[in-house]
């Protein structure tokens, strides 16, 4: 199955066909200039970013995708899902100064968007400072197998936040061969 990649060329953009085999060189060229990520044992690389193309990332995180979708005055106007991972598995390749940030109430949430097109295709949480939330819709969907979205209720943040494992989701895990490398350094 070919995917589509947008070229953006002397200000015209044009949609391409890509192969698998283009596929595959382009996320092997992403992880490989990507060394610094923290991946755990299901995740694999997938790519995102703005509608534009001014703004764009890699991501670690598992093919099937865990997002959130809250009701807070924010995610709900902007229909805001998103799943959540560490810092040290998300970079910004690319539009760092085409980001601009909004936040409201207690500033915590950084609420990037690209001053082109309008896109947040990610942003960090209240919920998560030391991680971003990115939303799904964003991602080359070539790596991504599903999205399974369960339902927050940010109208009622603090009490919902209270029971909630969303906070854990910016921490870093191990997976198998991790656990093993760490054993193998502590002796």
């Amino acid at each position: 199955m070919a995917a589509n990649v947008t070229l953006n060329s002397g200000g015209h953009q044009a949609k391409i066909p890509m192969t698998g085999a283009e596929i595959a060189d382009a996320l092997e060229a992403a992880t490989d200039a990507t060394p610094d990520l923290v991946s755990t044992d299901n995740d694999v690389v997938h790519t995102g970013g703005c509608h534009c193309g001014a703004v764009q990332f890699v991501v670690m995180a598992p093919p099937v995708l865990q997002a959130v979708d809250c009701n807070c005055s924010i995610c709900f106007k902007k229909q805001n899902r998103h799943f959540i991972v560490p810092k040290s598995k998300f970079k910004l390749m690319q539009g760092e100064d085409s980001l601009t940030c909004y936040t409201f109430n207690t500033h915590q949430a950084k609420h990037l968007f690209c001053k082109t097109c309008g896109v947040q295709s990610f942003y960090t949480p209240r919920s998560n400072p030391d991680g971003y939330g990115v939303m799904p819709h964003c991602l080359d969907q070539v790596t991504v197998e599903r999205v399974v979205v369960e339902t927050f209720d940010g109208q009622n943040w603090e009490q919902t936040i209270q029971t909630s494992s969303i906070p854990t989701r910016s921490k870093v895990t191990q997976g198998k061969g991790d656990a093993k490398e760490a054993e193998k350094s502590n002796q």
